[in-house]
């Protein structure tokens, strides 16, 4: 296992983050993490495990499955943070088909499927680490200088959220350093408990007690000149 350390280097300045979509359910009042399958947008809400479709907002799954923090994706599976394990499971059937340990013990937060890897973000030690979804053995680990939520990748790029307070942002790091590149800045009190890039023009943002879930746009990326 190696350890990324974080270089100190100037932040960039932050931008506001563009909120385009705000997603409620009833009985729903605490979002933790949340995934996008492709076509349906996963969120973990405690006891349970729903998909909404994000054209419509209208709920079209409910499973009960234990969840109270991130979730992730693999093309087949879901992944679910429950305390100190993380459940794979069956989305047809909401079965748990395997169980590893979370690599926190309980202090996790944000997960993602990247690279046939899972990627578990760490809130207090504020690091990201890279984990076999196998046997939970650690792989590497990215340091950041936030208290990390919400982790996703997309088109190579690793994007995490933080909150502290009342203050939340969404932020692009180099997975080698750490380093800040690219910061959006929430609207006060809008946390960022759980992040998921839709692969395309949208991160989901899940919304803590706030028991909401929303849509971000994810900035495009800057041309060369």
């Amino acid at each position: 296992m190696t350890s990324k350390t974080l270089k100190k280097t100037p932040e960039p300045k932050a931008r506001p983050a563009e909120i385009v979509r705000e997603y409620g359910f009833p009985g729903v009042n605490d979002v933790a993490g949340v995934t996008h399958d492709g076509q349906r947008v996963w969120a973990a809400t405690g006891a349970t495990l729903i998909a909404f479709d994000p054209t419509s907002g209208e709920q079209t799954r409910t499973l009960e499955c234990a969840g109270d923090a991130g979730t992730a994706f693999d093309g087949k599976h879901l992944y679910q943070i429950a305390e100190t394990r993380i459940d794979k499971i069956d989305p047809v059937t909401g079965k748990v088909v395997a169980t590893i340990p979370a690599p926190g013990s309980g202090s996790d937060s944000g997960l993602t499927w990247a690279e046939g890897s899972l990627w578990v973000g760490q809130y207090r030690d504020r690091k990201i680490h890279q984990v076999d979804p196998k046997t939970g053995a650690i792989q590497r680990t990215i340091e950041s200088n936030r208290f990390v939520t919400g982790v996703t990748w997309v088109d190579g790029e690793l994007w995490h959220g933080t909150w502290e307070g009342d203050d939340s942002e969404i932020r692009r790091i180099d997975p080698q350093s750490g380093a800040v590149l690219e910061r959006l800045e929430m609207p006060h009190g809008a946390g960022v408990s759980g992040l998921e890039s839709d692969g395309a023009d949208l991160f989901y943002c899940g919304g803590g007690k706030s028991g909401k879930v929303r849509a971000v746009r994810r900035p495009k990326a800057e041309k060369a000149a």
